[in-house]
């Protein structure tokens, strides 16, 4: 069994995911819907993300007795390379109750090492790069993980879709148009050779949440 995965993105009206400002409060509070077991954030996105907050790279999480009555979901961060470092940080906020890296045989010993010595729990899977098909079977069988919400950008989106894992797209659709050359879409891939790559949807939904914002609820048929 593999977890359901759910892509939940806001975008332009011409479907770029950069120079928007948005209401973080109605991003975030659609998500109750799924009731997430866990977040999937790209390492990109989360640097990113703390950089602001990144003074120490290298400082050791303060270690945490597991609660098994905490609710929060898990967070799960694809870092193959290992360049994420500032887990104290990151576990310092209130959204997850705990993390799981994704590493392959690549990843540095060095930095699983580091995560070891730091309490951090990691799974190997993939060879040159992280296989996200068996990481989704091992988190579904460890961890009892069947609900995975996507927070990133459209790269770690676009391996996803490529690889037939995602279930459902939600999409927040800002009154914006962005325009440019460079691919900053929510949906980042190779191009397709055929017609077989496309991924076909069925509308679930279409809601007007805020003053101009449509949101946007399809299912990937499979």
């Amino acid at each position: 069994m593999l977890p359901r995965i759910i892509i939940h993105n806001a975008i332009s009206l011409d479907g770029r995911i950069d120079w928007l400002t948005f209401d973080l409060g109605l991003f975030y509070g659609l998500i109750s819907r799924w009731n997430e077991d866990a977040t999937m954030v790209g390492s990109n996105t989360l640097l990113k993300g703390f950089e602001e907050l990144n003074q120490d790279q290298n400082e050791t999480p303060e270690e945490m007795e597991p609660d098994p009555n905490d609710q929060r979901p898990l967070l799960i961060v694809p870092d193959s390379k290992g360049r994420i470092r500032n887990w104290k940080v990151i576990l310092k906020q209130p959204y997850w109750r705990g993390v799981v890296v994704l590493c392959s045989e690549k990843t540095p010993k060095e930095y699983l090492q580091f995560l070891n010595e730091s309490k951090i729990e990691y799974l190997v899977v993939g060879k040159e790069h992280v296989n996200y098909k068996s990481a989704l079977k091992n988190l579904y069988d460890q961890y009892q993980i069947k609900t995975i919400r996507l927070d990133s950008g459209g790269t770690l989106n676009g391996i996803l879709l490529r690889e037939g894992l995602v279930d459902e797209v939600s999409i927040l659709i800002n009154p914006t148009l962005v325009g440019g050359t460079t691919p900053q879409s929510f949906f980042k891939a190779s191009d397709l050779t055929s017609y077989e790559g496309v991924i076909k949807l069925k509308l679930l939904s279409v809601e007007k949440v805020a003053e101009d914002i449509v949101w946007l609820l399809y299912e990937v048929i499979k």
